[in-house]
């Protein structure tokens, strides 16, 4: 997984694309999705419905209710790119 993940990596960084917001961390300049740690405590929610004997079937389908922003400015700096102030302010994160 690593080394897909790294090849994800590079190619965005390559052709100055964003990519998902874990991946910011590895080098990807910036990215914008779903928070996972949000996804995961809904998730919980969920295993403990069906441990109770509620089905699957029965649970309504739910999308991501908190998405983040993440912006790599070693990236930027390493492309030549200059982050508009504006985004910077509106990043969740931003990795120095």
């Amino acid at each position: 997984m690593t080394q897909q993940r790294d090849l994800i990596v590079t190619l965005p960084a390559k052709y100055r694309l964003s990519v998902y917001p874990s991946f910011a961390f590895a080098g990807a300049l910036l990215a914008y999705g779903a928070n996972s740690i949000g996804q995961y405590r809904r998730a919980a929610g969920y295993i403990d419905r069906n441990l109770k004997g509620e089905k699957p079937a029965n649970l309504p389908v739910q999308a991501p209710t908190k998405y983040e922003l993440i912006v790599n400015l070693k990236t930027a700096k390493a492309l030549g790119l200059t982050v508009p102030q504006s985004l910077l302010a509106r990043a969740d994160e931003v990795i120095e």
